[in-house]
C-alpha cells in the first residue's frame, strides 16, 4: 500500500513537472500569438550590424539602450533574417532629441549606397516632424523613394506611380508621450504595410509594383541614426503571419 502511494506522488511530480515545463514554454507566447523577442536581460538574439569596435548598444534596466556617439547603426533580429509577413510592436522612448526606426524586410544594400535597403518605419523625438515621426521610408535603391508621412494612406501602381489619401484618425502629436513610452505597432502582410502608435494608424501602404521591385523578406533592424542620441526599446514581441 505504501509502495503505491509513494509511487503514485512520484507519478504526480513528474507529470506536474512536465506541466510546468510547458507552462514556462508557452509564458514565451501570449494568447494572441506574440512571441516575446527580447529577454530583458541581455542580446541574445540579437546582432549589432555594421559591427563596431564601441559597442553601441546596451541593456539597462529591461531595456535596449542605443548610444549615437558610439556608432550609426542597426540592432538586428538574428533568429530569423528571412520574416516576411509579421506583426511587431514593441514600446520606445527617447529621453532627448533622436531619429530612429524599424527596418523590416531588410537585406544588404548591393549597390553600396546604404548599408541596408527595406521599407523603413520611422520614429524620432516629438517636435522632429511628421515626415519622420510616424511615417514610411523607402530606402530601396532602383526605384521612387515615395512620400508617406504622418496621417497618409498610400497606393503605389504598377507604374511607381503614388497616389495619397488622408488616413482616417490618424495619430497626432497630441497623442504622442513626449520624453515617454509610446507603443509602436507594425503589421506586414503580402504587399500591405501598416504602422500605428499608441494605438492609431500613423501611416500606410500598398504597393502594386511588379515583384522583382519588392521586398519579400528579409531582416527586422533596429535603427540607430544621429550622433549624440539616446533610444530606449522595451517589451518587443512578434508574431509571424503565414
Amino acid at each position: 500500500m505504501l509502495g503505491n502511494t509513494i509511487f503514485s506522488l512520484l507519478g504526480f511530480i513528474v507529470i506536474g513537472g512536465i506541466g510546468l515545463l510547458h507552462a514556462g514554454e508557452d509564458a514565451k507566447k501570449n494568447d494572441d500569438g506574440f512571441e516575446s523577442i527580447f529577454d530583458g536581460k541581455t542580446l541574445d538574439g540579437w546582432e549589432e550590424m555594421p559591427s563596431l569596435a564601441r559597442k553601441a548598444w546596451s541593456v539597462v534596466d529591461g531595456m535596449i539602450v542605443g548610444e549615437g556617439d558610439k556608432g550609426r547603426g542597426y540592432l538586428t533580429y538574428s533568429k530569423n533574417k528571412e520574416i516576411a509577413n509579421f506583426e511587431l510592436k514593441f514600446l520606445y522612448r527617447f529621453p532627448g532629441k533622436g531619429n530612429s526606426g524599424v527596418n523590416i524586410r531588410a537585406r544588404v544594400d548591393k549597390t553600396g549606397r546604404r548599408k541596408f535597403e527595406g521599407y523603413h518605419a520611422d520614429i524620432g523625438h516629438v517636435g522632429i516632424g511628421g515626415n519622420v515621426l510616424g511615417a514610411w521610408d523607402f530606402h530601396t535603391p532602383g526605384r521612387r523613394e515615395h512620400r508617406c508621412f504622418r496621417g497618409d494612406s498610400l497606393v503605389i501602381g504598377k507604374d511607381d506611380k503614388p497616389t495619397i489619401t488622408p488616413l482616417k484618425d490618424a495619430v497626432t502629436v497630441k497623442d504622442i508621450n513626449k520624453g515617454g513610452w509610446n507603443e509602436l505597432h507594425i503589421i506586414v502582410n503580402g504587399n500591405r504595410f501598416q504602422f500605428f502608435l499608441n494605438g492609431k494608424p500613423s501611416a500606410e501602404f500598398l504597393e502594386h509594383l511588379p515583384e522583382a521591385k519588392r521586398l519579400h523578406s528579409g531582416m527586422i533592424q533596429l535603427q540607430l541614426h544621429d550622433p549624440g542620441m539616446i533610444v530606449h526599446f522595451k517589451d518587443i514581441r512578434l508574431k509571424l503571419l503565414k
